[in-house]
C-alpha cells in the first residue's frame, strides 16, 4: 500500500508564494484523495505489489485499468511536485544539469522563459516537466495524469503542477505569475 509522501517543510513554509491554505487543500485533500483511491483500486489486482512507476507503465493505455492509471499518475506527479519545491528559496541547478540546460537552451534565462511559456500554454489541467534524455535537457508538458514515464519522454528532474488547484486560491487566473514565482523562489533541483 502507498502512503502519502511526507513534505520536507511545513505547509506555511512556502508562503508567500503558495499559501498554507492552498498547500493544505492540495496536499491533504487532492493528493491524499489520489493516494487513498489508488490503494483502494489495486487491492486484489496484479498491481497490488508493484512499484508506483511500474503501475504507471503497466496500466498506461489499458482501458480496463484507466482509473488505476489516473490515480497512480496523479500520486507520482504530485510526489515529483513536492520534491520540486524548496522552502529555502530557489537554487540554481547543479553544474551538470546547468551545463545541459545551457547546451539545450543557450542560457538559464532562456530556459526559464521557455519553461514559463510552455507551462502557461498547457491547455487545461496538466504539468510542465524538465526531463533528461540522452544527456539532453528538454521541457515537456503533459495533461491530466500523464507523465514522462508513461509517455517515454525521459527521466523527470522537476515538475510544476499547473492544475488550477495548485495555484487558483492564490493567483486566480494568473498562471504565469505562479510559474514565475515557482522558478524564481521555489524550485528545488
Amino acid at each position: 500500500m502507498f502512503e502519502m509522501k511526507k513534505l520536507e517543510f511545513e505547509l506555511s513554509d512556502v508562503e508567500p508564494y503558495i499559501s498554507a491554505k492552498t498547500m493544505d487543500f492540495h496536499y491533504n485533500k487532492h493528493y491524499k484523495g489520489y493516494v487513498d483511491k489508488l490503494n483502494e483500486l489495486i487491492v486484489g489486482t496484479p498491481y497490488e505489489n508493484m512499484s508506483l512507476e511500474n503501475i504507471i507503465k503497466e496500466s498506461y493505455n489499458k482501458p480496463q485499468d484507466k482509473a488505476i492509471y489516473n490515480n497512480a499518475g496523479q500520486v507520482y506527479n504530485h510526489q515529483m511536485f513536492w520534491e520540486s519545491l524548496s522552502h529555502k528559496g530557489a537554487k540554481m541547478p547543479p553544474k551538470k544539469i546547468m551545463d545541459q540546460i545551457e547546451a539545450s537552451f543557450e542560457s538559464y534565462d532562456s530556459f526559464k522563459k521557455i519553461f514559463k511559456d510552455k507551462a502557461v500554454a498547457q491547455f487545461g489541467s496538466g504539468w510542465c516537466w524538465v526531463v533528461q534524455k540522452d544527456n539532453k535537457i528538454d521541457i515537456v508538458t503533459t495533461s491530466n495524469a500523464d507523465n514522462p514515464l508513461s509517455l517515454n519522454l525521459g527521466q523527470p528532474i522537476i515538475v510544476a503542477d499547473v492544475w488550477e488547484h495548485a495555484y487558483y486560491l492564490d493567483y486566480q487566473n494568473r498562471r504565469a505569475e505562479f510559474i514565475t514565482n515557482f522558478l524564481d523562489y521555489l524550485v528545488k533541483w
